[in-house]
Order: structure tokens, then C-alpha cells, then sequence
């Protein structure tokens, strides 16, 4: 097998191959020795057939089996005595071949980019911490006794807004009932915004036992296309009238919701919102990196995995766009912007993903099981009371185990970084924490990935 390099652009490769016309003909003979063990020609035991009588019958029949073998192995030689790494699958084309000659062939390929790592020690990063302020674990302490708060039943009273109102409803279009639109006995609280805009607002002032007729209109946006924009009447009667009974923060309030006295509820919603803060500084300080990767590092992308990346979010798109899912900054930007801002970030997305790789492989960095345990039980916690049913489905996915190898292997990478870059911790206000706004610009809702 001869193998010549024809061409050579920056990435792009392409090699000659050419097998001998005897040394193909010897895979020939050697295929049909390999089936002669098992075939049985009339007159002759399976195996004790004439080599010349067989090659006769499967000859023809083993050449494209042959071409196919050998070309893939030519292929992967080519790879091998090259010392190439492909960024994607090699194009192969016989550009020759017939019974009795040559058989040649093209590899065309993109190679990926050599990438020298530098000192990380060198980067300089900033991490922000924000101190939890009481007025949020006060905030806090509110939403869990709303949540946990009961209600009695008030009788004679007119329903104002705070209070639940059981009610039966019947909705109907033009006078047409419509599905999904019938309940009974259903809790409302009045000013939950939980209905269609207005629908809680005729209920204020009714008490146990009215009956209204509620106007309303449906979101030209509702999720149900046959009735956005649409005028709707439901006839409402209100069964009875309930008013949120109060709440004492107290240890008894704290012993109900699992905690051992007040000062301890308090400190566990402190520790809950800092680690809230710790997520939202971490995803800072990687994004603050990312740019910085991709100021420092200059190299080629393969054109192949960008136009790849390029066509993911350019059909993620098309899918937002179809089902009115765009972001509101993508809706003041006509398509040509979109899709050259897109293909920006398809390289950035593919020249990041190469470097954190670079950096894995040098730095011998792998996924233990314990990284894959720590993922799922961090994916449970965010389905409080379902957590079982998380843990049950990844335990019968292991494709869905599978998709969360990729970012544990980017996020121990990125910390690894991190713990030998030059890290300053600045003390900033919980706004200037949470605002993202710089963030939107170098990403979009399409990713999958952060980078």
C-alpha cells in the first residue's frame, strides 16, 4: 500500500492511496480461503473443494466486499503512518479501480489544530461574592409560612383579594363549551395571577353561594391556538369563601417544615440562598474565563465541526422561531444579523471546545463514578419531593447517564483551570451578582453548551 500526500491547506488534508494490483488480488484469494471452509460445492465435502473452482463461483461475488475492507483499512492507515487527529469522519473516493489493476483511492480529511497550552498560573480572574442580606432570609421565611399557610372557612364574607374562593366553573366560546375549560369545587386565590388575566378580579366582592358570569379574553399568545385572542364567558359559582389563616414564625411554625427551632430554619435558608450565590459566582467566573480562553488562544478551527455546530443552532432557531420562542433580543435583530452573530458563536463554541479537551487530556483529567453520582443527585434536588423518580430514571436511562458525561467533564476541566489561575475575590451587591446582561451578549438560549 502507497500512501502520497496530494494536498495540504492549513487543516485540510488529502492523501493518495494506491494497493497493488497483486497484493489486492492476494485479499481476493485469502477472502475466498476463509469462505472455502464453510461452502459445499456438489461432489465435494464442506472445505475439500478445488481453490480454482471456487475462486470461479465467489470471485466476482467478494470484490465489493474486498474494495470495502480494504479501503477502510487503507483509510486507517493512512490516519495512523500520518499521525493525524481527524476532527471528523474522512472522506473517502475510488477514484480507480478494475479486476486485474490498481486500486486507488482519495482521503480527504481535516486534521485538528496543534494547540500549545500556556501557564495558567498567568491568568488573572475575578470571582464576586455577595453577603446574604437579612431582608432575604426574611423574604424567604415569608414564602415558606405562604406556602405552608392554611385557610378556614369565613362565612358570610365577601371574598377580597388574599383570599381562596372554591368555585365551580363551566367556559364556553360563543356560547360552545370548551375542552379543558370545566372544574369543580377548584381553590383560586384571589390576586395569584394563577387564571386568565381579569378572571380573579370579577370574584372579588362575591361570597358563598353567588353565581357569575366572568368575561374574559384569551392571550392572543395562550398556548392553545384555537382559543388565543378568543372572548370567553365562564359561569362561575362560588361554593365557598376561605381566608388564609396567620402564621406564627415560631419553633413550632420552623418543627412543622423540618427544621429544629427558628434560628435553625433561619440558618439552613441562609446556607440554601449563599450556595444560590456560590452557583451564580461560579457561572460567572466561567464565563469570565471562556473569554479570556478565547482572547489568549489563537488557532485554526476545523471548518468541518464549525459548520456542524453552525447548522445545530441555525435549526434550534428555526424551531424557536416557528413556535414564537425567540428571546426578545433576537426579535429586534432581522435574520442576517442572527445568523452572522450564530456563526460566531459556532466557532467560539468549537475553538473552546478544543482547547478544554487539549487541556483534559494534558492535565489526564476523567469522570469517576462518584462525578456521575454527585450530577444525578444535584439534578434530583432541583424536583423537591420527586427525587426518587429522578434517581429511578437515571438508573433506567443510560443514555440520558451518558449526556451528563460531557458537561462533568467540561466543569471539572474549567475548575481545574480555575484552581491555577491567579483568582481575586471582589465583594459586590447581590444585583450586581445576578446581572447577566454582559453574559447574553457572547451566548444564546440555543446553547446547550456553555461555551
Amino acid at each position: 500500500m502507497n500512501i502520497t500526500e496530494t494536498k495540504s491547506e492549513g487543516l485540510k488534508k488529502e492523501y493518495k492511496v494506491v494497493v497493488p494490483a497483486a497484493d489486492f488480488a492476494a485479499k481476493v484469494d485469502a477472502k475466498i480461503k476463509q469462505i472455502s471452509k464453510t461452502v459445499k460445492l456438489p461432489g465435494f465435502r464442506a472445505g475439500k473443494a478445488p481453490f480454482e473452482m471456487l475462486k470461479k463461483k465467489y470471485h466476482d461475488s467478494v470484490i465489493g466486499e474486498v474494495v470495502d475492507e480494504t479501503v477502510r483499512a487503507g483509510t486507517a492507515e493512512v490516519v495512523k503512518s500520518e499521525k493525524l487527529r481527524p476532527a471528523m469522519q474522512p472522506e473517502v473516493k475510488i477514484t480507480s479501480f478494475a479486476d486485474g489493476k490498481d486500486l486507488e483511492f482519495e482521503v480527504n480529511l481535516e486534521n485538528l489544530p496543534e494547540i500549545k497550552l500556556g501557564d495558567f498560573s498567568k491568568l488573572k480572574l475575578e470571582k464576586l461574592v455577595a453577603e446574604v442580606p437579612a431582608e432575604e432570609v426574611e423574604k424567604a421565611l415569608k414564602y415558606i409560612s405562604e406556602s405552608h399557610k392554611e385557610t378556614v372557612v369565613a362565612e358570610g364574607k365577601k371574598a377580597v383579594k388574599g383570599d381562596v374562593v372554591m368555585i365551580d366553573f363551566v367556559g364556553s366560546v360563543d356560547g360552545v363549551e370548551f375542552q379543558g375549560g370545566k372544574g369543580n369545587n377548584y381553590p383560586l386565590e384571589l390576586g395569584s395571577g394563577s387564571f386568565i388575566p381579569g378572571f380573579e378580579d370579577q370574584l372579588i366582592g362575591t361570597e358563598a353561594g353567588s353565581k357569575v358570569d366572568v368575561n374574559v379574553k384569551f392571550p392572543d399568545t395562550y398556548h392553545a391556538k384555537d382559543l388565543a385572542g378568543k372572548d370567553a364567558v365562564f359561569a362561575v359559582e362560588v361554593k365557598e369563601v376561605r381566608e388564609p389563616k396567620k402564621v406564627e414564625l415560631n419553633d413550632e411554625f420552623a418543627k412543622s417544615v423540618g427544621a429544629k427551632s427558628l434560628e435553625a430554619l433561619k440558618e439552613d435558608i441562609k446556607t440554601r440562598i449563599k450556595s444560590d450565590y456560590e452557583n451564580a459566582s461560579k457561572m460567572k467566573i466561567k464565563r469570565q474565563l471562556l473569554d479570556v480562553l478565547d482572547s489568549e488562544y489563537k488557532f485554526e478551527s476545523p471548518v468541518s465541526l464549525v459548520d456542524a455546530e453552525y447548522k445545530s443552532i441555525v435549526e434550534q432557531y428555526e424551531q424557536a422561531k416557528k413556535y414564537n420562542q425567540l428571546d426578545a433580543s433576537e426579535k429586534e435583530k432581522s435574520e442576517d444579523e442572527l445568523l452572522k452573530e450564530y456563526k460566531d458563536i459556532a466557532l467560539r463554541r468549537v475553538k473552546l471546545g478544543l482547547l478544554l479537551s487539549e487541556v483534559g487530556q494534558d492535565a489526564k483529567i476523567s469522570i469517576k463514578p462518584e462525578d456521575i453520582n454527585a450530577a444525578i443527585m444535584n439534578e434530583a434536588k432541583k424536583y423537591p419531593g420527586q427525587e426518587k423518580a429522578v434517581l429511578d430514571y437515571y438508573l433506567k436511562n443510560k443514555s440520558a447517564v451518558e449526556a451528563l458525561k460531557a458537561p462533568i467533564f467540561e466543569e471539572k476541566i474549567v475548575d481545574y483551570i480555575i484552581s491555577k489561575a491567579d483568582v481575586a475575590e471582589k465583594t459586590v451587591s447581590v444585583e450586581e451578582l445576578y446581572n447577566f446582561n454582559e453574559e447574553k451578549k457572547a451566548t444564546k438560549k440555543t446553547a446547550k453548551k456553555s461555551a
